[in-house]
């Protein structure tokens, strides 16, 4: 896995190899192996490099053809490059490496632009052809390596991190205030757009290029929208294939020069990760898992020691203590932008710990979002019975639950049953948002000067969605998922997570052909009555035992609300009721201080949106009080 960065002058001015170098130094972390930088002209392109195949010198980045004609700087992974290779070499290409970044390049010779039809993998990358002056950048179909630009009259300015960007003095730092409504909402900014004016995020499956100061950008792929039920439906139908292609996922996956290994839940998708892991490994496969003291509710560890037993694994395990908070300024200069997924927290700690043993590991995200894994879906479905109850029925259940305390624990009754309850009366996109947004509309009204924002950001997600589209509401909502909360959340936070230990994330459940072949399963075998991800527990039959299998979904979650209730209950105060803090303006103080009293009195859980702030102000500290920003360690 490595880092990239690059300039395009489009007045033709040479690019400075000063500036370029200070953008890729930002990036070590990403590639501590190796570094470079190619400049031809006016175009200039840097890579840090984490060697993961062909650990020789003959695979530096970033790499040129042999006339010198293209160079690419690149991140990331194309797992069918073996065939790729075999198959370029019938037609006459000659290679020097071993590198799946060389058969990128001869695949740009031999097809054009139309050379990312055929890469399956995760990748961003930047290629410049000085035979006609073109920049092609690109990102892999699912999101899963990003890439940050910035353009303006004269200049292309591109990088895998956006602190690479701002280390370019043309290159603005501005916060993009008017999105704080939607980035308090949903917890991130929705790509393409970035909480600094003027940067911009190439979108998921999209390339664009530049040829003689002209850009373009489109899509080469489009994820497949998924099919709502079909009470014909057999899973039987789908099953053989499903298990063929996710194994043959997990093989591909395993192609290294150096050690792997796997994160394990002893959840489903983790867990069946794993199993295939070991069909195809030899000796034991290697996995780590995470766990939390003081909370037992969120702690997995007992299961995935189970799963290890089971498959024979070398399994090693970390326990995250309430002083993980101090890790919060480290985790917000490596997501570059106010990021409120707390679980980055334990994410970042198992890849630090899984560094220490394998450079690369293979992880479960996706599967979730591809087969209906979360149990908001079944809520959704819930909810449309519920609106059938009584008007009075519902106002007494509304009045009931309002009076409850919210507890601190995973599956905390009282906040789940309200949460679910105020949602359910809205429309059905409307009350699903309500499930999963961390601020209301209210909260952000009293929090922010300008208000709610316009749109709000209740607007803005019914926005995704089609009025005339005539699917059931879970087919819709895994369309959402899979392009907006997975990218925009889930793999960022994994790409930040992994990376900034140097360590390689791979998601077989990411492999753009199983996706599609997800996206031809019907609904209601994945949502099937209250079971969620159905047919995949189904294919799971065999390799892993029932109570693994059926156990109740566990999200990756962190006891944020605890710590700030017991164990660190001044580390927020200090930080939101600062004076310099409330200088700058962003919240209204008597909304911050409003919710933490309610917080500490035990009244409401309010630890991920306290989270949220925190984040804001530490970005704030990180990106702006300085005049050049510089990372800071785990002890900040």
């Amino acid at each position: 896995m490595c880092g990239l960065c690059g300039i395009l002058n489009l007045d033709g001015a040479p690019v400075p190899r000063a500036v370029l170098d200070a953008m890729n130094a930002t990036l070590i972390h990403r590639g501590p192996d190796q570094g470079a930088a190619v400049i031809n002209g006016a175009c200039g392109l840097a890579n840090r490099r984490l060697a993961i195949l062909d650990l020789s010198p003959n695979a530096a980045l970033p790499m040129q053809s042999a006339d010198g004609v293209i160079t690419l700087a690149y991140n990331g992974e194309v797992y069918n490059y073996p065939d790729l290779r075999r198959t370029l070499e019938t037609q006459g290409h000659v290679f020097r490496s071993g590198s799946d970044a060389e058969a990128v390049i001869a695949l740009y010779r031999q097809h054009g632009p139309g050379f990312l039809d055929h890469l399956r993998g995760m990748f961003a990358l930047a290629l410049w052809d000085d035979s006609t002056h073109t920049l092609i950048l690109a990102r892999d179909r699912m999101g899963q390596k990003p890439l940050y630009y910035y353009q303006d009259g004269r200049r292309l300015i591109f990088a895998s991190e956006i602190k690479a960007l701002l280390m370019h003095p043309n290159v603005p730092r501005r916060p993009a205030y008017a999105l704080a409504p939607l980035a308090l909402a949903y917890g991130y900014v929705p790509a393409p757009l970035t909480f600094f004016e003027g940067i911009r995020m190439l979108p998921p499956g999209h390339v664009l290029i530049c040829r003689d100061g002209a850009i373009t950008t489109r899509a080469y792929w489009t994820p497949p929208a998924f099919p709502g039920a079909d009470p014909s439906a057999r899973a039987e139908d789908y099953l053989d294939e499903l298990r063929a292609t996710l194994e043959e996922a997990v093989r591909l996956r395993l192609l290294s020069d150096v050690p792997l290994g796997a994160f394990l839940s002893g959840g489903l998708d983790s867990s069946l990760i794993v199993a295939y892991m070991a069909r195809h490994t030899s000796g034991q496969v290697k996995t780590f898992a995470i766990g939390f003291t003081g909370e037992a509710s969120y702690d997995e560890t007992a299961h995935a020691r189970r799963v290890a037993t089971l498959l024979d694994t070398d399994h090693h395990e970390f326990i995250v203590e309430p002083d993980a908070i101090s890790l919060l300024p480290l985790l917000v200069w490596h997501h570059d932008q106010p990021f409120a997924d707390s679980s980055a927290i334990p994410t970042y700690l198992v890849s630090k710990l899984t560094r220490e043993h394998v450079t690369v590991a293979l992880t479960g995200d996706g599967g979730d979002e591809l087969f209906a894994g979360y149990e908001r879906f079944h809520a959704a479905a819930l909810a449309a019975r519920y609106r059938r109850l009584p008007g009075m029925v519902r106002a007494g259940i509304r009045a009931g639950v309002g009076l409850l305390p919210d507890a601190t624990s995973y599956r905390g009754v009282a906040q789940r049953a309200r949460r679910f309850v105020l949602g359910a009366d809205m429309a059905p996109a409307d009350a699903y948002f309500s499930w999963v947004r961390l601020f209301d509309d209210g909260w952000i009204a009293d929090l922010l000067p300008d208000g709610a924002g316009d749109p709000t950001p209740t607007a803005h997600f019914a926005a995704l969605f089609d009025p005339a589209d005539r699917r059931d509401l879970t087919a819709q909502l895994l369309d959402v998922n899979l392009t907006t909360y997975l990218p925009d959340d889930l793999l960022i936070k994994t790409d930040r997570a992994s990376m900034a230990p140097s360590l390689e994330a791979r998601a077989p459940f990411l492999d753009h052909v199983l996706v599609e072949l997800a996206a031809r399963i019907p609904s209601n075998l994945k949502l099937h009555g209250g079971v969620t991800k159905a047919i995949l527990k189904q294919a799971a039959v065999g390799l892993l035992p029932d109570d693994i299998i059926h156990r109740k979904k566990h999200g990756f979650g962190v006891p944020v609300g605890r710590w700030f209730r017991e164990g660190l209950p001044d580390y927020a105060r200090e930080i939101l009721l600062d004076p310099g803090t409330l200088a700058r303006g962003i919240f209204h103080k008597s909304a911050v201080q409003r919710m933490l009293d309610e917080h500490t009195s035990g009244g409401r859980n309010h630890g991920q949106r306290i989270w949220t702030l925190l984040t804001f102000e530490w970005w704030h500290r990180l990106f702006f009080d300085p005049d050049i920003p510089t990372a800071p360690t785990e002890d900040s």
